[in-house]
């Protein structure tokens, strides 16, 4: 049997930065309590991950105005959160009422700031092998690195064709293609959520990576590139991650 029931429906893509000086405390907190008790706690979250953008990944982001991320290098943190397919609605009516829980009981983190935090629909994976890890696996593989590519669509033209040059690129492994849902909880939230992202209709994709980001960036680039050429749409945002090392400190003095 190759094909299997567990099937990814939607993301949680939350993209946060803690405020100077509150580096380590944040990233304690987040990892050991809210990641847990926020998200992971709830019914249908089937994976999880967090990744981080020291200050020379962050240097590496294009274009230079962006609707997803203002000022550009706003959000060091990036948790990204997998729903059960048919059961997104279930989780999202739970995390309405955990996050106002949570933070009743003294269990937040004031000292963050969102830059963007919203649900994505899930709506296709391509794959440099056809045998790959399939993206309801992506989270737990073990990914070196991560790009986010946000973009809007053009009038016209195909990315076809640029994503597959994409996957052509050694390492780079998997392009995940996901659409605005909403917000990230029925019931609202007791913090801004950071921008918008841009129009309704932008694209969000992830690129797994078995690399260091920054070994593939040029592909990246390129990619963004070929896009636009082919009328397929303009990049908005683009930025490399690295994973964090759970259960360390690893990277919360390079953020700035």
């Amino acid at each position: 049997m190759d094909d299997y029931p567990v099937k990814v429906g939607a993301m949680l893509f939350t993209m946060v930065d803690p405020h100077r000086g509150h580096e380590v405390a944040y990233n304690r907190w987040y990892e050991r309590d809210h990641y847990y008790a926020g998200v992971m706690d709830g019914p249908h979250a089937i994976a999880g991950s967090r990744w981080v953008a020291p200050r020379a990944l962050k240097d590496l982001r294009f274009p230079a105005d962006s609707p997803f991320a203002e000022p550009l290098d706003a959000g060091s943190y990036l948790a990204i959160y997998w729903y059960l397919k048919g059961k997104v609605d279930a989780h999202t009516a739970w995390a309405g009422e955990r996050v106002w829980w949570l933070y009743g009981n003294e269990r937040g983190f004031a000292e963050r700031t969102h830059a963007h935090t919203g649900i994505y629909t899930f709506e296709s994976a391509r794959y440099a092998d056809d045998d790959g890890v399939p993206i309801e696996l992506a989270l737990d593989h073990g990914y070196k690195g991560l790009a986010v590519v946000v973009t809007e669509p053009g009038d016209g033209g195909s990315a076809e064709g640029p994503e597959a040059a994409l996957l052509a690129a050694d390492g780079i492994d998997t392009v995940a293609s996901w659409t605005p849902r909403g917000g990230p909880a029925d019931g609202g939230s007791p913090m801004a959520l950071g921008t918008a992202g841009g129009s309704a209709e932008r694209v969000v994709q992830l690129v797994f990576m078995e690399t260091d980001p920054r070994e593939r960036w040029d592909a990246v680039h390129d990619y963004a590139k070929a896009v636009e050429d082919a009328g397929a749409g303009r990049v908005t945002f683009a930025a490399p991650f690295l994973p964090t090392v759970v259960g360390t400190d690893t990277y919360v003095d390079e953020l700035w």
